[in-house]
């Protein structure tokens, strides 16, 4: 039987500092190799604190439930565990470093992930040609890798720099929170692109958005809606376009003023 890469059962989150308010509140969610899944919401509804949670941000606390990768407990690893054992977050706003060069900050990368695998470290020639194998794979320019990390990046720019990452460390489950994200046409082809020559299937994807442009690009096996911390629908592809056609309305939301409607 094939264990799932992603299985999320009745989920509740709140956060550390505020233990009165829930976030989460109670979600079911497998993803299996090979699939690809998107959750869309409103404003408000929790899509990126689910994806900081699977990253292992600790401004949260889980309250009920479980987290499990490839079968292990996720909630008993750090961030940094959880990077090394192939879970990668998108960010929807890419930090820069500056003064940090993009090809030292992949080394350390890479070396970091073969050290928790219990792997020799790379030396330089077999770096570089893992580089340019991802680079041609998705379609970067190589160029990019003399630059620092983000440092007067176009915002399409970091967006791709961060799906060259997740190509370089080979990581197993990809959450992309709203990476379509103040993004032009072309740049939105062009991460989509680099997502979509990941595909394959060993890993999956978790593609975080408000607005259904992302999934004409990446087209997904299913789309969950998210509303007050609640799936409260899953479907096929399709499911997105009726949500670009209606809106969240028929699920209780005053989209008007992106918030929940009262009760």
């Amino acid at each position: 039987m094939t264990t799932p890469i992603l299985e999320i059962k009745d989920l509740h989150v709140r956060l550390e500092d505020q233990p009165e308010i829930e976030i989460i509140r109670g979600i079911d969610l497998t993803i299996m190799p090979g699939e690809v899944h998107s959750i869309m919401g409103p404003n408000g509804s929790g899509k990126s604190t689910l994806a900081q949670v699977l990253a292992g941000k600790e401004d949260y606390e889980i309250t009920r439930g479980e987290i499990l990768f490839k079968g292990a407990d996720l909630s008993e690893m750090g961030a940094d565990e959880r990077a090394n054992a192939g879970v990668f977050l998108a960010f929807q706003y890419p930090v820069e470093i500056p003064g940090v060069s993009a090809m030292q900050f992949l080394k350390a990368a890479v070396n970091a992930k073969r050290a928790f695998e219990g792997k020799d470290e790379l030396d330089a020639g077999s770096l570089l040609r893992h580089f340019r194998a991802k680079a041609e794979q998705i379609n970067v320019p190589f160029e990019m890798l003399k630059r620092n990390v983000n440092e007067g990046f176009s915002g399409g720019e970091k967006k791709r720099f961060e799906i060259f990452q997740m190509a370089v460390l080979d990581s197993v489950l990809g959450i992309l929170d709203e990476s379509d994200s103040g993004l032009d046409i072309d740049a939105l082809r062009i991460v989509s692109e680099g997502v979509n020559s990941m595909r394959d299937g060993e890993r999956a994807f978790l593609l975080i958005t408000h607005y259904q442009r992302l999934l004409t690009h990446i087209v997904p096996d299913r789309v969950h809606v998210l509303v007050k911390g609640q799936i409260v629908k899953s479907g096929g592809k399709e499911l997105a376009l009726e949500l670009e056609a209606h809106g969240y309305a028929p699920f209780g939301v005053n989209e008007s003023a992106n918030q929940p409607a009262a009760v």
